[in-house]
């Protein structure tokens, strides 16, 4: 049995979301915030389409040699266009304009997800095995579309698909961008449920902003209560 099966209770991903160039002091943050409560290893979900200078690449280096695993999320993390009814009212209650993929067609998806790959080779650093759509949201594009891409892992909303076994593993998820009263009242009851009622180890979705905002308390009692942290290639073992 694998070591994913066996950690079924109490274990967690960590994974750190949107780092940019203009993120990476508050990245830092967050990984000394973690070092401190022994929390590893964590995923860092890098911004490929930003102005990267070569001190900021040389700092993923860095951490990347540290052991911390990279993924790729989205472009440039906003929407170019929002060319449908949903995507707007997805935009107004979850993702104001951050969900890069909803109004891009498969090829154009597909495209992105390919590109975003390719700039890790480019810039020297290890290839990731992990993609995560901006906002969660993966679009109209297909898994039998995504099994022909480079990536291996696809995360989303409900869970993590394995695009080499062709399998969706489904998993709880916990956040902590409270930014506004109805981001408080509504992260902390799905992080409840997520919890307490699925038994499947939980995702804990960290972003920059988090450690200054009302649910860092929240964030530092969850970290406690976990026994182990695992690493997102774990899920294909």
């Amino acid at each position: 049995m694998s070591c994913f099966r066996h950690c079924l209770k109490r274990a967690a991903f960590v994974s750190i979301h949107d780092v940019m160039p203009a993120t990476l002091p508050k990245v830092w943050a967050i990984l000394r915030f973690l070092e401190a409560r022994a929390v590893f290893p964590a995923t860092l979900l890098v911004v490929p389409g930003c102005q990267w200078s070569k001190n900021d690449i040389n700092q993923l280096r860095s951490i990347q040699a540290s052991g911390y695993e990279l993924a790729g999320h989205g472009w440039q993390h906003r929407a170019k266009r929002i060319a449908s009814v949903w995507h707007r009212l997805h935009g107004m209650v979850i993702s104001r304009n951050e969900a890069e993929h909803l109004s891009l067609s498969p090829r154009e998806i597909a495209d992105l997800i390919a590109e975003c790959y390719s700039w890790f080779h480019q810039s020297g650093l290890a290839a990731p095995a992990l993609y995560v759509p901006p906002a969660w949201a993966m679009g109209r594009i297909r898994k039998k579309e995504l099994k022909a891409l480079p990536f291996r892992f696809y995360e989303t909303q409900t869970g993590v698909y394995d695009a080499a076994c062709d399998r969706m593993v489904y998993l709880p998820v916990s956040g902590y961008m409270a930014d506004s009263r109805f981001r408080v009242k509504a992260l902390k009851t799905t992080n409840l449920i997520n919890q307490y009622v699925f038994p499947k180890p939980l995702r804990i979705a960290i972003h920059p902003d988090d450690l200054n905002l009302s649910l860092h308390q929240d964030l530092k009692v969850h970290l406690a209560h976990i026994q182990s942290f695992l690493s997102y290639t774990q899920i294909g073992h």
